[in-house]
């Protein structure tokens, strides 16, 4: 006897019921992520000092800000990478819009750029923020946060000893 089901049909029919085992399971996209834990940082840009989340390893910088549904004015995350590179964030499972800060090896802010938080239907190819020059950091705030502190293209960033 044939399936009542097309391949459609039975394509379908497992989303929904995997869907229906992580809801019953008390599971969600988040949980399927191991456990990222960053350590925490002041830095200062001018005289405004902040409070950063340190992004240093790969799993680290493929988490980022992922999944979070709030971040206070003066908190973000400090990307450290090891080399000057052109580099590309993405706001996939971002669900607060942010300001991005590019700064060289030499600690200087280089590009700034507004991110816009995606949306479930925009997760399969959410739009991309390249760095305009080579850049060895990027600071992660809050939308609008560089532009209401003040802080511009040129500035210098502090960084404690300990991460130099």
């Amino acid at each position: 006897m044939a399936s009542p089901f097309t391949w459609n049909q039975k394509f379908l029919k497992n989303i929904l019921m995997t869907g229906i085992l992580f809801a019953g399971l008390g599971l969600s996209a988040k949980d399927l992520n191991p456990e990222v834990k960053f350590e925490s940082s002041e830095i200062q840009i001018g005289s405004k000092k902040i409070t950063v989340d340190l992004a240093v390893t790969p799993a680290q910088h493929e988490k980022g800000l992922m999944y979070r549904e709030t971040l206070d004015k003066d908190q973000g995350m400090l990307f450290i990478f090891n080399k000057e590179q052109v580099l590309n964030f993405w706001m996939k499972n971002t669900y607060v819009d942010l300001s991005i800060a590019y700064i060289n090896s030499k600690m200087k802010i280089i590009d700034i750029q507004e991110m816009k938080a995606t949306t479930t239907l925009e997760v399969a190819e959410p739009p991309t923020y390249p760095s305009k020059k080579p850049a060895m950091y990027a600071l992660e705030m809050p939308k609008g946060w560089f532009k209401a502190s003040n802080i511009k293209v040129g500035q210098q960033l502090k960084l404690p000893k300990k991460l130099k």
